[in-house]
């Protein structure tokens, strides 16, 4: 079964692709596919996966994976939530969205920190066939970065349970309890489910 990765993130597919690497998939990205063109143009996280699912699923002819994912933060009344990969500007860098997050945090109290991680993954056909799982997990902003394993936000978002950031935990670690790793968790079953009827 061929399984299309429908996102351009080099650490999403890294990921993505170490949950996955003990299914019988052949996996393949978007850099097989280099004139698809992933566009977000959706309101929710829900609607911008569909989006570039759907778009690969329907140019390639295989089944396509794609996620959105969020961080929303309560005392920014939920941004940059479906911006978070832009929130400081369309071409920003990893390092200008933090920046830019930790600057509004600046004055904001230790109580009033709290914010989560939303991951939606879609799963598309050509044939119509659809599923979306969604995948949280709660923490806090914290006020300077830590950490060098993640990327995106995983330096600044604080996991109270483990006294660290998401950036000091290693991936295999991190894949367990993510955001990603729980939709990947989710969407694992699902897939395995879909591999035992084409199998039949």
């Amino acid at each position: 079964m061929k399984i299309v990765l429908a996102t351009e993130n080099k650490h999403k597919i890294e990921e993505m692709k170490t949950y996955l690497n003990n299914l019988p998939l052949e996996i393949l990205s978007k850099e097989h596919f280099p004139k698809i063109t992933l566009e977000e143009t959706g309101e929710t996280l829900r609607e911008n996966a569909l989006q570039k699912a759907r778009t690969v699923a329907k140019t390639t002819g295989f089944w396509a994976m794609a996620d959105d994912t969020g961080l929303f933060v309560e005392a920014l009344d939920g941004r940059p939530g479906v911006f978070s990969s832009r929130y400081a500007g369309e071409k920003a860098t990893y390092k200008e969205n933090v920046e830019k997050l930790l600057k509004e945090m600046r004055d904001v109290p230790e109580k009033d920190r709290g914010a989560f991680f939303s991951c939606v993954l879609a799963l598309v056909h050509p044939d119509g066939r659809e599923v979306v799982v969604e995948g949280r997990l709660e923490g806090v902003i914290a006020k300077e970065q830590s950490g060098a394993k993640g990327f995106g936000y995983d330096p600044v978002f604080w996991l109270p349970d483990r006294d660290c950031t998401l950036a000091e935990i290693s991936l295999e670690e991190k894949n367990k309890i993510s955001h990603r790793g729980r939709a990947l968790f989710k969407m694992k079953g699902i897939l395995e489910g879909l591999i035992k009827m084409e199998q039949q």
